[in-house]
């Protein structure tokens, strides 16, 4: 019965969202209702600790929510101020091919904004850019999802590694940035393909002939935008170390994609434009704002983030000028939820919509206008978040109880590796995934499970710094699935209550996921 309660937190969403098709708002509600009664009646935990859980849960969603908040009322003032459309127009310039679009915009400046911010901004930001250039909203919501995984692996400057497995006994910055080079080399037969994989999902799911035929004429130049990245990953990994991969091979891979996009190299000469929403003419009008002018607030966005994530005396006074943290909530040692507004994600977006219409010297009401717009989007996701937050912070502190049980998530974890045992590499990045899925974060599901995984790999004998690599990896791939991106992706494109459908289009690629790290850790443990 232990098995199955601690199960339910993952069993209950799947069967809700994936397999009934319940909108996230219904069926995560459904699920916490399920998961509380559970951790209540088997579990042992004491009401107190359930509402304090509860409240946890509440409180990060609205730090999620500020983060959708912002992601939204910066596209919708560059709307406004026109800024979007000359925009697009520059993308076109690279190549009308929608498929070349997606990865530019999806994979590669999710990547950017990935190395800058992290906490599942990427998918917010990419989205409705998609959008804004004709994609239809399904398409967008999953390309942009399944594209935030590769980069994951490193976030912000190097977070899910830093803090992810900072609980490991002797870990230091010699040994973070061990675990970067391993990932980064398990990354070059792994992330490489994800390119294609968008380009595959793309076509498959939403062009007319749903045929392999579309994807496989973007094989080639698929393979070099993806090597350019994973390549160039290993390279600034020894370089310069784990924190800044992300940023560094994005920004390289950007200026190879663009450069081989403009001159038609490798592409095939039909332009794919099936994903084209019903009804999107492209906007083909002069603009007076310049393509850099209009892609200035997003330069600010990422400015501004590696300034509050890099400069000392900036990221001391973003972290502590306004803090809306709540600590020991209802008296409860270690049940904490942060909140640093300035150094939010979703601030600095809605700053950076404030100066964009300064920049582009613009009427201020175009963000006002923005704001109306932008708040009516988020109220429906809001219904969706709060449960889900509240069903993993019961199921992250179901450690606390009366019955003397290990944490649900302990318990999953300790269940699988006695069953797997010297098998435990096949299965280490999906345990990374399904961190993922229910904690909604890389760094959470690797803070969470790396101590186990490195003492599974300690008592079978595998490298423990590999199995290590294949839990970093796993939570970076967990993000195509984990409910509260969905219902960010989701919510930021128009689909609120789709939040099934998306899932179902991203499980295959998760899965795909991790079972090429677990060949490659297999290949790795066995042969070197």
């Amino acid at each position: 019965m232990e098995l199955l309660t601690a199960l339910s937190a993952i069993i209950a969403p799947f069967v809700f969202l994936v397999l009934l098709r319940l909108p996230a708002k219904r069926g995560m509600l459904f699920s916490a209702f399920i998961l509380i009664a559970l951790a209540f009646i088997v579990w042992g935990m004491e009401t107190n600790v359930i509402l304090a859980s509860i409240l946890q849960g509440t409180h990060k969603a609205l730090t999620i929510l500020l983060i959708l908040f912002g992601a939204i009322v910066l596209l919708n003032t560059l709307r406004h101020t026109g800024a979007v459309r000359r925009i697009n127009q520059g993308f076109r310039n690279i190549s009308p091919d929608m498929r070349v679009q997606a990865v530019i915009v999806a994979f590669l400046f999710g990547a950017v904004i990935e190395g800058a911010a992290g906490f599942g901004t990427p998918a917010a930001v990419a989205g409705p850019l998609l959008v804004a250039l004709g994609f239809n909203p399904m398409a967008a919501a999953v390309v942009s999802l399944i594209a935030d995984s590769t980069s994951v692996s490193f976030g912000a400057v190097g977070t899910p590694i830093q803090v992810g497995l900072g609980n490991i006994p002797d870990a230091n910055i010699g040994f973070f940035n061990e675990i970067g080079m391993m990932i980064t080399r398990m990354e070059i037969f792994v992330g490489s393909l994800i390119p294609f994989i968008l380009v595959i999902v793309l076509t498959r799911f939403f062009g007319k002939k749903k045929s392999l035929s579309d994807a496989l004429e973007l094989l080639p130049w698929s393979l070099v935008v993806g090597f350019s990245y994973t390549l160039s990953a290993v390279v600034y990994a020894a370089l310069f170390g784990y924190e800044f991969v992300s940023i560094l091979a994005a920004l390289t891979a950007l200026a190879v994609a663009s450069v081989t996009a403009k001159k038609g190299f490798l592409l095939p000469k039909k332009v794919w434009r099936d994903a084209l929403v019903d009804g999107h003419l492209d906007d083909n009008e002069k603009s007076d704002l310049s393509l850099l002018s209009a892609w200035s607030p997003y330069i600010v966005v990422v400015g501004l983030l590696l300034l509050t994530r890099i400069v000392p005396g900036i990221k001391k006074f973003a972290l502590t000028a306004i803090d809306f943290g709540w600590k020991n909530i209802l008296g409860i040692e270690g049940v904490t939820s942060k909140w640093e507004v300035l150094y939010s994600p979703g601030t600095i977006l809605v700053l950076s919509a404030i100066i964009a219409v300064v920049i582009q010297r613009k009427s201020f009401s175009n963000f006002t206008k923005a704001s109306m717009e932008s708040l009516q989007s988020v109220q429906g996701a809001a219904l969706a978040l709060i449960p889900t937050l509240a069903l993993v912070q019961v199921f992250t502190n179901s450690g606390m109880n009366a019955n003397e049980l290990v944490s649900m998530p302990q318990y999953v974890a300790n269940s699988l590796a006695d069953t797997f045992g010297p098998m435990w590499v096949f299965v280490a990045p999906f345990l990374g995934e399904l961190g993922a899925f229910i904690a909604g974060s890389a760094t959470v599901s690797t803070l969470t499970f790396s101590p186990i995984q490195y003492e599974v790999a300690l008592q079978t004998g595998l490298n423990s710094n590999v199995v290590l690599a294949q839990q970093v990896i796993g939570g970076a791939a967990g993000n195509m699935i984990c409910v509260h991106n969905v219902v960010a992706a989701s919510t930021v494109v128009g689909l609120a209550g789709k939040e099934g459908d998306i899932i179902r289009k991203t499980l295959a690629p998760a899965i795909y996921y991790g079972l090429m790290a677990g060949i490659v850790g297999f290949i790795m443990v066995t042969f070197f």
